[in-house]
């Protein structure tokens, strides 16, 4: 109404078919997200993974449950209810403000899922972890500020930072975006030997089959394996790719890659 529409047209509108009415104060059309009338239904904004979407962020997995900043602390069945937003908010939508949006995130999703969340924004320049450091003190923040220590400058998939993580915590040398001879940039190098590439859905391609078989060949004549995991091995099944990427190490340090 504040933008000109006169009460009598949303109602013929909405006799007409054109919108319907979820409830009083708000008028929507039929393809309007679930998301954002429950946070109007609510007096709420959506946050944490919920909000993901609104900010082209990456997400590791759909929310079971609906995230809303409401403010109000009253229960609500299929909500979770996080604290008070602090920051602007989105510019048109019920969405909490990015800062919030991953602050909630930290404090509330499993690790990686934050982890994935910050990396995304973090290196697309919108906020810097440095930020989000100083708005998570103390000791009840603590493994949100541990989430920060695990963020990369440069992950071009959820992948990367996912298998990053893995390779780090294995104890693994890992060196990520290398430049070889030949070859050009692989996604990540262990022990400056063995080559690991992370491939998403575009790898499927005819065309980018056929060039990763070619660089796989060139990385073989450069003196350097190379090993290819998949979405479902470095989200479902990350365990499975490390040991495997030690087997090979192992072969390589007992001479098993060597001529009889």
């Amino acid at each position: 109404m504040a933008a000109g529409f006169q009460r009598a047209e949303l109602e013929a509108a909405v006799a007409g078919g054109l919108l319907f009415r979820p409830f009083r104060g708000v008028y929507a059309t039929a393809t309007a997200d679930d998301g954002v009338l429950a946070a109007f239904r609510f007096n709420g904004r959506l946050t944490c993974i919920s909000a993901a979407a609104y900010y082209n962020l990456w997400a590791l997995r759909p929310a079971p449950a609906l995230h809303l900043s409401c403010g109000n602390g009253v229960p609500k069945a299929g909500v979770v209810d996080h604290s008070t937003c602090t920051h602007p908010k989105h510019p048109s939508l019920p969405v909490a403000g990015l800062a919030d949006v991953l602050l909630h995130a930290l404090r509330c999703l499993p690790e990686l899922d934050a982890l994935v969340m910050v990396q995304c924004a973090a290196q697309r320049g919108d906020i810097t972890a440095e930020y989000l450091r100083k708005k998570l003190p103390g000791k009840r923040n603590g493994r949100a500020r541990a989430v920060l220590d695990l963020l990369i400058p440069r992950a071009d998939s959820l992948l990367e930072i996912l298998a990053h993580t893995h390779f780090v915590r294995a104890g693994l040398s890992v060196r990520m975006h290398v430049e070889l001879p030949g070859v050009g940039e692989v996604d990540c190098l262990v022990d400056d030997w063995l080559v690991v590439e992370l491939d998403g859905a575009s790898h499927f391609e005819p065309r980018q089959i056929k060039k990763d078989h070619r660089r796989s060949r060139a990385s073989i004549l450069g003196g350097r394996l190379t090993l290819r995991y998949y979405y479902d091995d470095v989200v479902h099944h990350p365990q499975a790719m490390v040991a495997e990427i030690r087997a090979v190490l192992r072969l390589h340090a007992n001479g098993g890659f060597a001529p009889w």
